[in-house]
């Protein structure tokens, strides 16, 4: 029987923890209270609650070693079966002892801190036959009453035991839900409630690490997922795709949206339908991006962008061809254009030339480059142009640096996927730039000409599908008067196409192709620049023509006995082609029907640095 005042019981308590070596009778007594019972009455409920008070008042006297029956009831004592289990009584005053006596415990006795948080963190996910109570009516409330709880508790645990915050970091990220059988319910709550954590009163302390992890379980899932149909087709399958003009607003039709994709991305997509692993991903990318965009709101997502920066350099970035996970970068750039969209592309750019990184993720880095670049609908123009014009100049340099050298695509991979990042970027972006004055004459003075007729030749070496979709463009829009070129038609990948790639074929690598996680893509598509709805310039090149191919005469000049004068050349003589044997200044002939500016701001004249 236990006695009647607070007081008499906490002593009633102590006495019995302290005997428990010789008189077990008290001590079994109030073991017995705590065992786990699914239909308490009012006065069982209220008894409960007094030994839990009494124990948390007692916690000094709790040994490991000879109360393992206390501990063992205590841990099968869970929040949800108390929220969602006693009908009789509110169940919140035992809850309450419940967390008090937990908090109590990891402050008074240092060698159950980690049990005491190992207890609150099992809370993460809630047990498979409580699931069932949170899809009723009352399931958010019954949610929030023990979760809200739970970390209550952490935040006091935390503020009383210097050392917690760092302890609690490794045991949530060495209790993430590892099984392979784990439910996608399982693991998304586990992970709401990290983020939680991220963005609670004590994510300062162990925000930099939910988030890492999160980023490692992505991949995990990522890296399970098989991936059906041939990378190359894909690579393919972008170009190829018809332009659909009169498309209204896609975000608003489904169904025309869906029309836009080629065949491989549908047959993808339809792969993926019931993959269990795939549903898990995408709902976890889903509630990713709600963080960011919660952290947008509260302005935190520059700091946020960082960790997910120096995680997405350490664990994405050298992944084997990852699927989805690099999506949430995407994402979270695409709500700070101006700072993360603007860091992460230099990010990327400088990785790619800095040569103290291994070639392989100099490779990986501008394979991301370029993808970004030319899917992110909210990049500047100007950006983008920077980005092409340090590209270029780092690749020509190389071949400054290496004259004799024979084209060996094995020894010259991050070169060729230099060039490669180039073209690509302008297959989505060429009528766009071209169509600003002051961008397309930063790229007709590019020595870009020089870098494609180097002995290296790019043009043979990297992805044909890319070099073919590139000349097109690059002949309709004047990139260059040289018509040479521009003999593209039925280009075959070549051995040396398949050495550069090499064994991981990154040629065929580009990280931000449309995503086929349905939730997530949704999120994506207001920011995203399918293939479907890029203007190239050849179709307006056909357009003018009336449906005439443009031959190679378009290059050569039709008033070609036209004189330059010398106030022309003096003005911009440092800036046009001079060929070093001749001694002279050599120009591909334009009508100058306009004068110099105009001529090149309409694109008709070729000015090359060397």
């Amino acid at each position: 029987m236990l006695p009647p005042s607070d007081w008499q019981l906490i002593l009633y308590v102590r006495d019995a923890l302290l005997e428990v070596t010789g008189g077990r009778e008290n001590y079994e007594e109030i073991v017995g209270y705590l065992q786990p019972k699914r239909n308490l009455n009012s006065d069982e409920a209220a008894q409960l609650v007094a030994i839990l008070k009494a124990l948390a008042g007692t916690v000094s006297y709790i040994d490991s070693i000879h109360h393992g029956a206390l501990i063992f009831a205590l841990e099968r004592t869970s929040l949800w079966n108390l929220a969602t289990s006693y009908k009789n009584y509110d169940a919140a005053d035992i809850m309450d002892a419940l967390m008090d006596f937990i908090v109590s415990l990891a402050a008074s006795k240092g060698m159950f801190t980690d049990w005491c948080l190992e207890r609150l963190v099992r809370h993460f996910t809630a047990p498979n036959h409580v699931i069932d109570f949170l899809k009723d009516e009352n399931g958010v409330d019954r949610k929030n009453k023990v979760l809200s709880r739970v970390h209550a508790a952490l935040k006091q645990i935390s503020d009383l035991v210097p050392l917690a915050p760092m302890r609690l970091t490794s045991i949530v990220v060495q209790n993430i839900p590892k099984r392979y059988d784990v439910t996608e319910h399982e693991i998304v709550m586990y992970v709401e409630n990290m983020l939680k954590l991220e963005s609670g009163a004590i994510g300062e302390i162990v925000g930099s690490t939910m988030l890492p992890a999160l980023v490692d379980k992505l991949i995990e899932l990522d890296v399970e997922i098989g991936w059906d149909g041939k990378m190359h087709e894909d690579a393919k399958c972008i170009f190829e795709m018809e332009l659909f003009e009169d498309i209204a607003e896609l975000a608003d039709d489904d169904e025309k949206y869906y029309s836009s994709m080629c065949a491989s991305e549908l047959l993808n997509r339809n792969n993926l339908q019931g993959n269990k692993v795939v549903e898990k991903i995408d709902s976890l990318i889903v509630m990713t991006f709600l963080h960011l965009e919660s952290c947008q709101n509260s302005g935190r997502l520059t700091e946020v962008f960082d960790i997910l920066l120096a995680s997405f350099k350490r664990t994405v970035l050298n992944t084997y061809k990852s699927k989805f996970t690099q999506f949430v970068m995407f994402y979270a750039c695409a709500l700070d254009p101006e700072q993360c969209g603007v860091k992460f592309a230099v990010v990327l750019r400088d990785m790619f030339e800095s040569q103290l990184n291994p070639p392989i993720t100099r490779m990986s880095a501008v394979a991301y480059l370029a993808s970004y670049l030319s899917r992110a609908k909210f990049l500047s123009s100007a950006l983008v142009v920077d980005i092409i014009k340090s590209l270029v100049n780092s690749c020509f340099a190389y071949c400054k640096k290496l004259p004799d050298s024979d084209m060996n695509p094995e020894a010259h991979q991050v070169f060729y996927s230099g060039c490669q990042a180039i073209m690509y970027i302008l297959c989505f972006r060429m009528k766009s730039l071209m169509g600003i004055p002051r961008l397309r004459m930063q790229l007709i003075t590019m020595p870009m000409l020089q870098l494609w007729k180097q002995k290296l030749n790019p043009l043979k070496v990297c992805l044909p599908s890319v070099v073919e979709e590139f000349l097109k463009q690059a002949k309709a829009a004047r990139l260059f008067m040289s018509a040479e070129l521009f003999i593209f038609e039925d280009l075959l990948e070549s051995d040396l196409s398949i050495a550069f790639g090499g064994m991981d074929r990154l040629d065929m690598f580009f990280p931000f192709d449309p995503c086929l996680l349905k939730k997530s893509e949704s999120y994506l598509r207001p920011h995203y620049v399918r293939w479907s709805r890029v203007k190239t310039t050849y179709g307006d090149e056909e357009e003018s023509d009336s449906g005439s191919e443009a031959s190679d005469d378009d290059f050569v000049d039709r008033n070609a006995n036209d004189m330059i004068d010398d106030d022309m050349v003096d003005s911009v003589g440092a800036g046009l082609d001079f060929d070093p044997d001749l001694n002279k200044m050599s120009i591909t002939p334009k009508s100058f029907k306009y004068g110099f500016k105009e001529q090149m701001e309409r694109g008709h004249m070729n000015v090359v640095e060397i």
